[in-house]
């Protein structure tokens, strides 16, 4: 978390994209795992295909994801893995959250 000049923090190092719980939540699980599908998020993340959809679309745009499409038994596949772009800005979004946590009592700047 970086200083103010007045004493005080900014909270910058939060990643506007990760805010979501949807999307930090499958950024953890992916972080976890060195891939997993579509089908394993939704089940874990308890989302419904589309708002899944829409979410791993952001952080696959924002270069966090790769994805790869393919069949099994004639049924498509998409998995879904960090990259290291995703590792990085994960790491300094919980970093940003740790120190947010780690600052947040009696509600005064220490």
């Amino acid at each position: 978390m970086k200083q103010r000049r007045d004493g005080g923090h900014e909270l910058g190092e939060l990643d506007d994209l990760l805010q979501h719980r949807a999307r930090i939540a499958a950024a953890v699980l992916l972080s976890r795992h060195d891939q997993l599908s579509f089908s394993r998020l939704k089940e874990l993340l308890d989302e419904t295909d589309g708002n899944l959809g829409a979410h791993l679309r952001k952080l696959e745009d924002a270069g966090y994801l790769t994805v790869r499409k393919e069949f099994q038994e004639r049924r498509p596949v998409t998995w879904y893995r960090l990259s290291p772009k995703g590792r990085r800005a994960l790491a300094s979004h919980l970093e940003g959250l740790g120190q947010l946590i780690k600052h947040a009592g009696g509600g005064r700047d220490r």
